[in-house]
């Protein structure tokens, strides 16, 4: 069951998805979906895969998120790429998430929007010190999808709306330090670890526990009194002008950074920290995710912020609507809208 881009194999009593994909940080495109998909899906009866280890080949990345320069290329055309990889991405989402078997992510290296997606529905969650956390969709014009929403708006204080909104980025201590990741090993350690896991599942907690070691400070400790303070309201506005008002270096930087987002993504990603604590289960954030994000990757600003960013490179996205003010309630309100029967997300 082996693609270029995934392998998954079996290993001992584990089930191996590898991502195989490092030019492009492992991102993750339909093909790969697809691989993992039909993997846990075969191993979900079988006796003999006991835990999922979940990790990359070659490279820096586990995983920088999905293909989207694929899909912002193919919207002008009028083609699917968009609406079928994010409905099957988050079929997948959804199935890890409802696993009956343990998962293991080892978060070594970039791990960011969807990889997030494919690590977060994991019990154990291993960072190390070459980790890269982030949820950085504004950038892009998007949102904290896959999940994000759940995982996000559990976080303690006001780090949910100042990391989506911001898209800062966490190394392996500050993953531990947020509840991310729930084990720090030594990079150098985890070929030893995870053949110790393929030959012993059952053992997998105390495995990773006695190669853990206690990670470095966590820098963004030292900011969540900020954090909580200047992040405190579901208005963006009313975050814009805390940080003005401040005028501390911290806030000065994070008041900058938030002047190259996409206003329509900061508050699009506000209201659904809202809306996601109200959903008791998974299927319904998918469904909410899913019908936010079949509008917005056919808007003006994904399309904009995939060119600056990742394309020309230039890091000159214009923005329209290109200030928070023409940002209309009504604007946000229409992408939470049902989708229609026919074309709303369903679980396998």
């Amino acid at each position: 069951m082996t693609t270029d881009d995934v392998r998954t194999y079996l290993d001992g009593g584990a089930g191996r998805l590898r991502l195989n994909r490092p030019k492009a940080l492992h991102s993750l495109n339909l093909d790969m979906v697809q691989a993992m998909t039909r993997a846990l899906l075969a191993w979900r009866s079988d006796p003999q895969v006991r835990i999922v280890m979940i990790d990359h080949a070659e490279g820096r990345g586990f995983c920088a998120g999905g293909d989207v320069v694929t899909i912002a290329k193919d919207v002008p055309e009028g083609g699917n790429a968009g609406h079928d990889f994010f409905f099957y991405e988050y079929r997948l989402n959804h199935l890890m998430y409802t696993y009956p078997k343990p998962g293991v992510a080892f978060m070594d290296g970039v791990t960011m929007g969807g990889g997030v997606g494919i690590a977060c529905p994991c019990r154990y969650r291993v960072a190390t010190e070459r980790t890269l956390f982030a949820m950085p969709e504004t950038t892009i014009g998007l949102f904290p999808d896959v999940g994000g929403g759940r995982y996000l708006s559990r976080l303690r204080g006001r780090s949910a709306q100042f990391l989506a909104l911001t898209g800062a980025r966490l190394d392996g201590a500050e993953c531990v330090a947020m509840g991310l990741a729930n084990f720090y090993v030594p990079s150098e350690r985890l070929d030893e670890v995870k053949a110790q896991i393929a030959a012993n599942p059952e053992k997998t907690e105390s495995i990773l526990a006695g190669a853990a070691v206690p990670p470095p400070s966590a820098k963004i400790v030292e900011h969540l009194p900020d954090i909580d303070r200047l992040f405190a309201s579901d208005d963006f506005e009313e975050i814009v002008a805390a940080l003005e008002a401040d005028g501390g270096d911290w806030a000065v930087k994070q008041r900058a950074v938030l002047g190259g987002r996409s206003p329509t993504a900061c508050k699009v990603s506000l209201r659904m920290l809202v809306e996601s604590p109200r959903h008791l289960h998974f299927v319904d954030e998918m469904r909410m995710e899913f019908a936010i994000m079949a509008r917005m990757y056919r808007a003006h600003d994904f399309a904009e912020g995939v060119r600056a960013l990742l394309i020309d490179k230039t890091g000159d996205p214009r923005w329209s609507p290109a200030t928070p003010a023409e940002v209309t309630d009504a604007m946000v309100d229409a992408y939470f809208q049902p989708l229609s029967e026919d074309e709303q997300w369903t679980p396998l």
